[in-house]
């Protein structure tokens, strides 16, 4: 599959110098598309696997080159490299601590990071174990945070049953001991895998309270997002094809219907850009959607596969679109009043934002009797 990227011409940062200071909530990124690069190197090298170039730099630019390469398969040639660089329970606890301190960094006040911890059976390491060297990782950063456990859609239920059993264990844990397992995703090649293939997995986790976050409306449909809400999604990963319903006034009411439940969209503009789910930033659904009452917010996806931090996402959106800061600013209130992390971590997150938000409201006026 090819498809005709246009990779949007940024200015400098320096063009919003603020948005790098903008509180942040990270709900949507891939632990397996996260690595820092040195990182990558140095793990792939400690395993004996060649990678596709031996110095930072030159990976670097490998990765960048296959994101604007015009072709999916291209893109997802680099989970190849980080999976393996990963498996072991040693990586995967330091590839999960520098991804919460690098979000810590770049301005978040809460993360949600996922992965499919089953992925790495294949390199010998149980699914148990992926999941507690993840979260020893997060849980030595001071960033507020949580993992998402993931279920391949193109693999056999019996599988997501397997994904959703490892979830439910970890998700019991005490949130006073420190990160726990919060979420649970349907990750993967979305076309030709609706969601509901995988309803009697989803209606299980939902009926034991951990709450649901599945891929739908990237690369199929508007309708794969209602399905997904339907299942019991509070949350849709992308969603961004929902704008064709609010284009077309006989599908207005998949529009009208993800608003009357609440449901919110955890968008990334610089990775659909380059998966061909949008032509460009500023092309891209999100301006349409916000515009339109949707709750949204914006996040990075896979950072290294689409060389991209969450200050450089407000940057480009601001640059490229009618989107200001006081609109970045709610879509981060929009992400921490949607997160699956406790209550306290929530409230904190949202008076940090609503803090740095105050000077950019308008006074309210004061009624005198």
């Amino acid at each position: 599959m090819t498809t005709s990227f246009a990779e949007p011409a940024l200015k400098p940062l320096e063009t919003h110098p603020r948005a790098r200071q903008l509180p942040k909530v990270l709900l949507h990124e891939h632990l397996d598309g996260g690595l820092r690069v040195a990182t990558l190197l140095a793990l792939l090298k400690q395993r004996g696997i060649t990678p596709a170039a031996d110095t930072e730099a030159g990976l670097a630019a490998w990765f960048h080159a296959n994101a604007h390469a015009g072709s999916l398969e291209k893109y997802l040639e680099g989970f190849g490299l980080t999976v393996a660089a990963m498996a072991s329970p040693e990586a995967m606890e330091r590839v999960a601590f520098e991804a919460a301190e690098d979000a810590l960094a770049d301005g978040a006040v809460l993360a949600e990071f996922r992965i499919a911890p089953l992925l790495f059976e294949a390199h010998g390491v149980p699914g148990e174990a992926v999941v507690e060297a993840l979260l020893a990782g997060l849980h030595r950063s001071r960033l507020p945070s949580g993992l998402i456990v993931c279920a391949m859609r193109h693999l056999p239920e019996a599988e997501t049953e397997r994904a959703a059993s490892l979830a439910l264990r970890y998700h019991g844990a005490p949130a006073a001991l420190g990160p726990r397992v919060v979420g649970f995703d349907l990750a993967g090649p979305e076309f030709g895998y609706p969601p509901g293939q995988h309803a009697r997995a989803l209606q299980r986790l939902r009926e034991a309270g951990l709450p649901l976050t599945l891929h739908a409306g990237e690369a199929d449909a508007a309708e794969r997002v209602l399905e997904a809400v339907e299942l019991g999604a509070t949350r849709i990963g992308h969603g961004v094809r929902l704008v064709d319903a609010l284009r077309d006034p006989a599908r207005h009411w998949m529009v009208e219907r993800v608003r009357e439940r609440g449901v919110h969209l955890e968008v990334c503009p610089t990775s659909n850009v380059h998966t061909g789910a949008a032509p460009s930033i500023a092309a891209h659904p999100i301006t349409a959607l916000w515009q339109a009452g949707v709750s949204l917010s914006y996040h990075t996806d896979n950072r290294l596969m689409s060389c991209v931090s969450l200050t450089e996402e407000a940057q480009a959106l601001m640059a490229h679109t009618a989107l200001e800061e006081i609109d970045l600013l709610a879509m981060a209130t929009e992400a921490a009043r949607h997160t699956f992390l406790p209550e306290a971590q929530r409230d904190a997150a949202l008076e940090a934002i609503a803090q740095f938000s105050a000077p950019l409201l308008p006074p309210v006026p004061v009624v005198r009797v």
